[in-house]
């Protein structure tokens, strides 16, 4: 038996299927079916307090179901938190890193570093968030103002609080080069088919937007 969990991070995420879709379409084509039962939760990765993610493993306890998600960050951003998951006495894969067995030593410290770099990677966010919308406030912009200028600097500040690179992006894509994907097309390709998100948040990737993180990364 397989229980999904899926997150997405914004109620507007949620009512489009912004993110949901491809991770339902990702644990679909993992299990090679639908999931038994699956839960969807609205939340920020940083958040503790998930009742849906309480009710999936709750039920996973109940029936010896396998917990299936997506991808890492879709469980958690935070390594505490993921760890005590593993550790509950659930059986939990991640679509994105089958090769990955939790409860293996080897797969444990794996898993460790990426959820490591899941937590780096929301804190930096946020601090780079809180510092653009700063910079913009001492400038005179009116954050979530109807001023089509004000509005384009504070989507801007958001842009550049997300440029980072994303390292689980890049081990992906060290992946689909041992593999003889070497072009930026079938690397995007690769990206595309795995569901990996872009800075933006979309999980369409494009041969320039595999250049700029390769750029990013050199």
């Amino acid at each position: 038996m397989h229980i999904a969990y899926y997150r997405v991070s914004t109620d507007k995420q949620g009512r489009s299927g912004l993110g949901l879709e491809a991770q339902q379409e990702a644990v679909k084509r993992f299990l090679g079916t639908d999931p038994d039962l699956a839960f969807t939760e609205v939340e920020s990765g940083g958040k503790k307090d998930r009742p849906e993610l309480a009710k999936a493993i709750a039920e996973c306890k109940s029936t010896g179901a396998t917990l299936i998600v997506a991808k890492l960050d879709r469980l958690a951003r935070d390594v505490k938190m993921i760890l005590s998951i593993v550790d509950s006495g659930i059986c939990v894969r991640f679509v994105d890193l089958p090769e990955i067995n939790p409860n293996d030593p080897t797969g444990r410290l794996m898993l460790t570093m990426l959820a490591a770099f899941a937590e780096f990677e929301r804190k930096i966010i946020s601090k780079r968030t809180k510092e653009a919308l700063a910079v913009a406030k001492t400038r005179g912009v009116k954050l979530g103002s109807a001023n089509s200028k004000a509005g384009g600097q504070a989507r801007a500040a958001q842009l550049a609080a997300t440029s980072q690179v994303d390292p689980q992006a890049l081990i992906i894509v060290r992946d689909l080069k041992s593999m003889g994907m070497t072009t930026t097309r079938q690397i995007a390709a690769g990206l595309t088919e795995r569901g990996i998100k872009t800075s933006t948040g979309s999980t369409q990737w494009h041969s320039a937007q595999v250049s700029r993180l390769l750029a990013r990364a050199a």
